[in-house]
């Protein structure tokens, strides 16, 4: 253990797992301090609050947090319902944190500039475990200092957002015509509606994200919508549909199925753009094949996120060299080698990096791979928390039980009611 049990955990990132990490510490009456850089919790989630999600709330409630909830009779929405983005924020994330065994160790508008440890540089070895950490926090516009016996890092991904560019960096033209590209998943049908009816949209991405982008620009009246696939083949974005575990997963890949056979929506495969060009106040949209689409009014990047490491440059970290995930949980969740929306369950030993009492969890453990779901941090915090106060019992016993997509893809072939993660 620590001999600085005195000293708080530090959490950076006030989202779903860095909160299920605080209600961990706060159960046992164990002293923390969460840093958010937003002015509330959950601003992410806010991002996307007009998005249904397709796992319901059962999947998006940490135990420890259900018990701190229901300890002040604070009502739970049901578990079976589908709730959207701003749901999360509304009814789970603001009440927990302003629940007294949480809001006095949260501090908004804190955004973590750099980790070290006390008295030592990332090269000095001898005497280092024992040092607590020091947190560079940039605090409502002053610079503050905290001292913390451990460190949970769930920042996330979801503000360093992939490149419109297929290598990994923008595309050529992409910083000149940003105006007209919108990174995530805009409110089509809402508050951002004016920017894509009747105009010709382009949506780049594969995943669930680019979907729900689709659908809700299908819905719109006069806009001409394509979608840019790096995959070969648009089949292999639908997934298990009817023999998806989750409906309302499933769900979408039927009905983009539907969208794409109709026409509706004008598919664009193996397209891996290269280069953005203004032409007469649109865009030309070229692939590295040479192939182009003319005409293009506004883009919609879906195309995944990648991790922050910034912060982290004197502490010893580790990541996979490809997805840059954790590297103890990488062959879990390549996707390069399956598909599947489930994970073999891992905890506080998988989770470890080469600096003592530090971890790297939620979204920000998967690094680029993309298939995270909140139930599998809310364990990973689970058992860490477990760990750091001595049930070393309770760390070890991981449990975790997610619904499968209904595919497993290897080798690029899609194979229905296969099971790739056991």
């Amino acid at each position: 253990m620590n001999m600085h049990t005195k000293l708080p955990v530090a959490i950076i990132g006030g989202g779903p797992v860095g909160l299920a990490a605080a209600a961990q510490l706060a159960v046992r009456e164990e002293p923390f301090v969460l840093f958010e850089s937003g002015d509330a919790v959950g601003t992410n989630f806010s991002d996307y609050g007009h998005v249904r999600l397709f796992s319901p709330w059962k999947y998006n409630k940490d135990e420890a947090a259900r018990t701190l909830l229901t300890r002040h009779n604070h009502p739970l929405p049901d578990d079976d319902t589908l709730p959207f983005g701003q749901d999360i924020v509304n009814d789970y994330l603001l009440p927990l944190a302003n629940l007294p065994e949480m809001k006095k160790g949260i501090h908004l508008m804190s955004h973590v500039e750099a980790i070290t440890r006390k008295g030592f540089d990332k090269g000095k070895t001898h005497g280092r475990e024992s040092a607590p950490f020091l947190l560079e926090v940039m605090e409502n516009g002053k610079p503050v200092t905290y001292e913390a016996r451990a460190v949970i890092d769930a920042t996330g991904t979801w503000q360093q957002p992939n490149p419109v560019g297929s290598d990994g960096v923008a595309a050529s033209g992409e910083e000149e015509l940003r105006e007209h590209i919108r990174y995530g998943i805009p409110d089509v049908s809402g508050r951002e509606r004016s920017r894509y009816e009747g105009k010709r949209v382009m949506v780049v991405g594969s995943g669930h994200s680019a979907i729900n982008a689709l659908l809700e620009l299908s819905g719109l009246e006069g806009t001409t919508v394509h979608w840019s696939l790096r995959k070969q083949n648009v089949e292999e974005t639908y997934g298990g549909m009817e023999d998806d575990a989750l409906p309302g997963r499933g769900a979408l890949g039927t009905r983009i199925k539907e969208l794409v056979d109709s026409g509706r929506v004008l598919v664009h495969e193996d397209f891996h753009v290269t280069a953005l060009y203004s032409s007469a106040g649109r865009m030309d949209v070229w692939s590295r094949q040479d192939s182009v689409v003319e005409g293009i009014d506004e883009i919609i990047a879906v195309t995944g996120s990648r991790p922050d490491f910034s912060f982290l440059r004197e502490v010893r970290h580790s990541f996979d060299a490809a997805i840059e995930s954790v590297p103890a949980i990488a062959d879990l969740i390549d996707p390069n080698l399956h598909s599947c929306g489930t994970v073999r369950a891992h905890g506080e030993e998988e989770l470890r990096q080469p600096e003592k009492d530090f971890y790297i969890v939620g979204a920000k453990s998967y690094g680029r791979a993309p298939t995270f779901l909140l139930a599998t941090g809310y364990e990973q915090v689970r058992s860490i928390v477990a760990y750091m106060t001595g049930d070393f019992t309770a760390a070890k016993e991981v449990k975790l039980n997610l619904p499968e997509t209904g595919v497993c893809q290897a080798d690029i072939q899609v194979t229905r009611k296969a099971s790739c993660c056991q």
